[in-house]
Formats: structure tokens, sequence, C-alpha cells
């Protein structure tokens, strides 16, 4: 079965997606995915070519990745939210050939590096400033098609491609091999080069059946919103196949998920599950407690993952809206989680249990490996890095776990941001979660520093959560609480008061830019 059949089987009255105050049924997203299956087979994409979509979390970006998947072409889902550069090496890593981009980037991404596009033959450009709401009529505006020389692409708009292929008939969706790739999604890259992890439609329906039935349990009646993105592997899951695939409804937002944003999608569209990462709920408590409007009332659950959640913050956020917060634990290699904490079983701090369908190792010093058959077929073209991440059968995830006695994991740190004091291994995770049980600290991040005699220790970057407070008595009350709550050899000497952390797009601290900091003071 592809995609296309497993999500058009619902009932086609049903509500599927809700984006702004457009409502779009079962049946209105199937004619709508033929139209688009339509124009990606006239603008020339055949089984196996690479289909870039640059688009917002709207309807479009659904309609395309279901069409090209099913059509049995590759599609390249690509965040908007990396610089240009970034964009382009993924485009030009992916050897995309057509691109679906948003209009407001769309000149800006085709002059920015036109050496880097030589494989794109086609792009199809969505101006959203000439759709109303309900949307204009197909062919109400469009721009005439144009060829570009530098790079030599056809550019046309998404309106005037649909009303060329108004009449044509409806194209087949062949049955997908079990390898066949069916998309290809690049991590943040934020140590190195984006990796292109390449998934099969089979990857997408073994997450339904594992994380999806066991952890949310979704009826009909859900409605799902996440605040990550569905370029992410976590926002793809959340924002597109759980609800897809189960009849429910998914809510879509262009814009940018800050705090006055959500509040208003959870007062206008009241969502049963919400998905973020720790910083998200974070920054929605500073927004709550700074006496702005929050409606939790319509969650029945919530969810965190791209980082460990600390166990404060899952239970402040519980005591404060009476909603649980399920820490989890996945990665774009593994599609999605394969642990998580459940509902009526929650262990704060921890990750969770593994799922059912997975299974994990620990090898060398806590290093965690898992083997699943969501697992991707590998890197796109980087046969070097696949080698050494996909060893037979099972996935390194770089994370360190332990694991105790009831079943229950914790997340100890990413193998490459641990490091050794005084001979013994230090965990930023650990000593992050003792710093932020204090209540006038909003984030840590605890990374390698070293003393006067050059001898490696840890130090903390410390977002405090009121500004004014004084940082030389906060700094007096951390170094207690580190003594009486962990061994000398991982208290940070060190504490660095900062306005804000740096984070990837998905969420994670980028602790290797705040060790970049601290080596340009020495």
């Amino acid at each position: 079965m592809n995609l296309f059949e497993a999500i058009f089987a619902n009932d086609a009255s049903a509500p599927a997606i809700r984006f702004g105050r457009r409502e779009l049924t079962y049946g209105d997203l199937r004619a709508e995915t033929v139209r688009m299956a339509q124009a990606i087979v006239s603008v020339g994409a055949v089984r196996g070519d690479r289909v870039a979509l640059l688009l917002h979390d709207s309807p479009e970006f659904i309609e395309a990745f279901i069409a090209t998947c099913s059509l049995g072409a590759i599609a390249v889902p690509i965040n908007l939210s990396l610089r240009a550069d970034e964009q382009c090496s993924i485009l030009h890593n992916s050897g995309a050939k057509v691109a679906f981009i948003e209009d407001d980037v769309c000149r800006e991404l085709l002059t920015h590096a036109p050496e880097k596009l030589h494989s794109l033959e086609n792009v199809v450009h969505i101006d959203r400033s000439y759709r109303t709401d309900p949307p204009a009529a197909a062919g109400d505006h469009f721009y005439s098609e144009e060829r570009l020389h530098n790079p030599p692409v056809t550019l046309q708009s998404m309106e005037g491609l649909l009303t060329k292929v108004f009449e044509s008939a409806e194209p087949g969706f062949p049955e997908p091999g079990h390898d066949d790739p069916a998309f290809i999604l690049y991590t943040s890259g934020s140590t190195g080069e984006a990796k292109g992890a390449v998934h099969t439609q089979t990857d997408v329906f073994y997450t339904n059946q594992t994380y999806c039935r066991e952890v949310l349990r979704l009826t009909t009646h859900d409605r799902l919103f996440s605040s990550s993105r569905l370029p992410f592997a976590y926002g793809l899951g959340n924002s597109f196949s759980f609800p897809l695939l189960n009849g429910a409804t998914t809510i879509l937002c262009r814009q940018k998920p800050s705090p006055d944003v959500i509040a208003a999608v959870f007062k206008e569209h009241r969502p049963t599950i919400f998905f973020a990462v720790p910083v998200i709920y974070n920054l929605l408590l500073e927004h709550y407690r700074g006496g702005l409007k929050l409606d939790c009332s319509s969650l029945r659950l919530c969810v965190s993952a791209g980082e460990a959640l600390p166990a404060r913050l899952g239970e402040e956020w519980e005591k404060e809206f009476g909603v649980p917060v399920l820490d989890g634990i996945g990665s774009t290699e593994m599609l999605h989680m394969f642990m998580s904490n459940h509902e009526n079983d929650v262990r704060y701090g921890s990750s969770g249990k593994l799922l059912e369908g997975y299974e994990a190792r620990l090898l060398d010093e806590g290093d965690l490996w898992i083997r699943g058959d969501s697992a991707a077929r590998g890197y796109w073209h980087n046969p070097e890095v696949t080698a050494k991440t996909f060893v037979d059968g099972w996935v390194r995830t770089g994370d360190l776990y332990r694991c105790d006695e009831d079943g229950f994991w914790f997340h100890m740190g990413r193998s490459d941001d641990c490091f050794k004091s005084s001979g013994r291994w230090v965990s930023p995770v650990e000593v992050e979660g003792v710093l932020l049980r204090h209540a006038r600290v909003a984030r840590a991040a605890v990374v390698e520093d070293f003393d006067e005699d050059q001898l490696p220790c840890a130090c903390a970057f410390v977002v405090r959560s009121e500004v004014e407070s004084e940082s030389d008595q906060l700094e007096h009350e951390l170094r207690k609480l580190a003594a009486e709550s962990l061994p000398r050899f991982k208290q940070p000497r060190q504490y660095v008061f900062v306005s804000e952390l740096p984070y990837t797009a998905t969420g994670k601290i980028q602790r290797f830019k705040l060790r970049q900091q601290l080596r340009a003071k020495q």
C-alpha cells in the first residue's frame, strides 16, 4: 500500500487539515493531492527523481509530499529557516530535478549559488499573497513561464501550472517496493555538513504502528499541533503521518512558533495533543507566568523530544496545566521515537521505556545503538559515514544512556559533548539537570573548559529567569547547589551568565558554539 491509498481510505467528509481559517476534509485533500500529482508529472518528474520541497507547513507541503512519494519519486523536504547556502548544499547533494519553493525565497535561492543547482530543471513557486481565504480559483493569477539561464531552469507559478493540468488524467500510484526510497530527511548539520537519511514509505507505516499506536492512541476526534516543522523527522510524524494515517486532524501554521502564535493556535483550534522541544515548553511557561494567556484546556497530552526534557520543567508544566509531558527520544535515522514515557507511566528526567518493535544495546561506556524496521537505508551518496552509523542492522545514535531497574532510560548526553575531568566522564545533561532545579535558572548549558593549569573542567552557561537578578549571588547559590548534588569533578568551575543560548533549528543546544566562545577568550 502507498501513502495515497492509506490516507484516503479515511472518511472523505472528516476534517484532515486546519490551516488558518481554511479547513480541508479528506475529500478536499485527496482532490488537491491528485492535482499536485498531475503537476509533478507535467514537469517531467519520474520514478526515482528527487523533488525538493521548500515550503511552509501548509496543505501544499502535505499534498506535494504524498504525491511525490506515491508516484515513486523521492521527496526532499528542506527547512526554510536554514541559510540559503545550506539550502543550496542540500539541493546539490540530493540532485533534485524539481523544486516547489515559496515565492518569497525563490529568487534569493536561485541566485545565491547557481553553481550548486546544476541538477534543477523545473522550479514551481507558490505566491501566497494572491491567495484569499477561501482560496481563489486556480488561474485567477499566475506568472508567465520563464526560463532562467543561470541556473538553466524553467520557472513557473503553482497557479499557472495547476491551470495547465486541470484536464489531465489522474496519474497512477504504483505499489512501492519494500526498499524503494520515498524521501530524504537531512539532519540539521549543527556541527558539520548535513547528511540525508533515506527512508521508505514502509518506514512511515512502521512508526505509526509503533510509537503512534502505543503512546498517542489517536482517535478520529484528535487534533494534533506541532511546533516542530514538517521537514524534520519529529515534525513529519507529528503533523503528517500520525494524524492523516489515523483519520485525525492536523493543525498547520506557517508562522514561526513563538509563544504568542502558539497561544493563538491553542485558542482558535483547540488541539488535543501538542508536540514541542524543551526550549518551547520553557518559553511558554515564561509567557504564561508573565501574565499572558495560554489556554491548555483542550489538551490531553503533550510530547517533548529533540533534547532531554529537564525533570523540573516537565513537573512544572504538569503542575501548572494539569497535562503530562511525555518525553521521548527519536532520530532522523530512525524517523521518529523509539523510546518514550507513556500516559500514566511518566518518570520525569527520563526518556521513558523502549517501545515495542525496537531493540537497544549499550556499547563501550553507554553508547546507545538501536535496531528497528523504521531505520533509514543509509545516507544519500555518503557511503563512508553510512558504514560508521549503520552496522549489521543496528544504528549508532551518538547518545549516551543508562537504563534503571524499572526499564526507564536516562539520557547522559551526546558522546561528542561528554568530556573527562579528573579522569572521569562528565555528562553535561546531568550537570544541567542539577542547575535547572534553581528557581532563577531559565536555561543552562554545560561544556568542557580548562582551568589555569590547562586541565579539563566543567563550565556552565546560564540564562537567568529574572534578568535583573544579581549574578554574583546566583552564582554563589549555584555553586552551593552543585556541591550538594554532584561530586567535585562534575561541579562547574566557571559560570557564564548570558541572555540566550544558541540552538539548532530542531531545538538542540549548539554546545560547540559555546566551546568556541570560551576558546576565543583564552
